[in-house]
């Protein structure tokens, strides 16, 4: 009952001073709203980053041999046996959450032209499975991308294009070290130029039908990885760890998600977060300092109150307990306030994505990838609850001091007061 009567007058003392309580509660759902707000879009800028990349890239989770992330080398290829059960394992373990797979077969080697040579990343690829994985045929600038039943085509980027003299229809070798040892060259006539703004790839890839590489570099039915594009990139560790399971009793195929294939994208990443994390919490100590300046503000306006209410047979440690429990209530109602106006606010007005197109460049990119200067907000349950937690911490933890003050007023002095 004793519990009752204070958490009474805590709510009592709420609506009897109004204007304090909605300057305190203030603070809350500004922080609250603007936390979910920046999240939200933090989240979905590192989904759209990240898919960007793996699609550039090795997807969000590759399958290879041991030892091939290390040394690149043909060596360290799969089978054409390894290379049919990865594909398969994919198709049957994974399923509906796949959205595409490809078996690529990579080398690094030399393209030559009359005008000159430059080293470059070839990669052989089914043109089928590539156009659903990557979006590298997006890119496209002049000519075409590759189809099926090519053989001899080539889709080169226009950096590369540029410093070879290269045009649609040209001819040009490249060369490569085979399975063979043996250093051999071969004759391919350019299909298509794409541009991803990205310098590395615009200029150093290539990509070339999957059996003229096979053929040319004499491994017939091999893969040098198996790339698996998902829904999202939250899926990975479930997927990863589904197919080591799988194939735990083969020491030939080691399973890597997009963190571990591409260690710099990973820690570009980690590293935007961390400046969020920065970000979010300067933004939750000035919440609290808000929070802890408007309570401390309200007990020393109310020594009179809480003697009278201690004359009245309240406890120093009941006066203080009113105290937080205005905190907790102001803080709670504050919350679910805040979380509604941050989802309305971002839903409403940026659903379809924020433009940055106006302070950077609309062909930046980072760690392989191209930023999209329309970042779309992303809601994730998870990081929502963590937002509300941390919220409601700093109420309560900046509600402790007021309280602990509050218990702390002498009767005698307060009544003697003068206001």
């Amino acid at each position: 009952m004793r519990t009752a009567v204070l958490l009474r007058l805590a709510l009592r003392s709420i609506g009897r001073n109004a204007r304090r309580s909605t300057l305190t509660a203030a603070a809350m759902v500004v922080g609250l709203a603007l936390l979910i707000f920046s999240r939200s879009l933090a989240d979905g800028g590192h989904e759209q980053w990240i898919d960007s990349a793996v699609r550039m890239g090795v997807g969000h989770l590759a399958l290879q041999a041991p030892g091939y992330l290390e040394r690149a080398d043909l060596e360290y290829r799969l089978d054409s046996a390894r290379t049919a059960r990865a594909l398969a394992l994919v198709d049957s373990i994974l399923d509906s959450r796949v959205r595409a797979a490809a078996a690529r077969l990579a080398v690094h080697g030399l393209a030559s032209s009359a005008t000159g040579a430059v080293p470059v990343r070839v990669e052989g690829v089914d043109p089928r499975l590539e156009a659903a994985f990557s979006d590298i045929d997006d890119k496209l600038v002049e000519g075409r991308y590759l189809r099926e039943g090519d053989r001899l085509q080539a889709f080169v980027g226009r950096e590369l294009a540029r410093r070879l003299g290269l045009g649609v229809g040209r001819r040009f070798v490249v060369t490569a070290q085979t399975a063979r040892g043996d250093v051999e060259g071969q004759l391919l006539r350019v299909a298509g130029i794409f541009e991803t703004h990205v310098q590395e790839i615009d200029e150093g890839l290539i990509h070339i039908p999957l059996e003229t590489a096979r053929s040319w570099l004499g491994t017939p039915g091999a893969a040098t990885s198996v790339a698996v594009l998902l829904g999202s990139s939250r899926e990975t560790d479930d997927a990863v760890a589904a197919l080591r399971e799988a194939l735990s009793e083969d020491a030939g195929v080691v399973v890597l998600g997009w963190r571990e294939a591409a260690p710099e994208l990973d820690s570009a990443v980690r590293i935007d977060d961390w400046g969020d994390y920065v970000f979010h919490t300067v933004l939750f100590t000035i919440v609290a300092l808000a929070i802890l300046n408007a309570m401390v503000m309200s007990v020393l306006g109310r020594r009179r109150e809480f003697g009278i209410l201690q004359a009245l047979g309240l406890t120093p440690a009941e006066t203080g307990w009113v105290v937080f429990l205005e905190g907790l209530a102001l803080t709670a109602a504050s919350g679910l306030v805040g979380m509604a106006l941050g989802f309305a606010f971002t839903w409403t007005f940026f659903r379809d994505g924020l433009d940055f197109s106006a302070f950077m460049d609309t062909q930046m990119s980072f760690s392989g990838a191209v930023i999209d200067p329309v970042i779309i907000p992303e809601f994730r349950l998870q990081q929502v609850a963590v937002s509300v937690f941390f919220i409601l911490i700093v109420g309560t933890l900046a509600s402790i001091y007021p309280a602990v003050r509050a218990s702390r007023i002498d009767v005698a002095e307060a009544m003697s007061f003068d206001r």
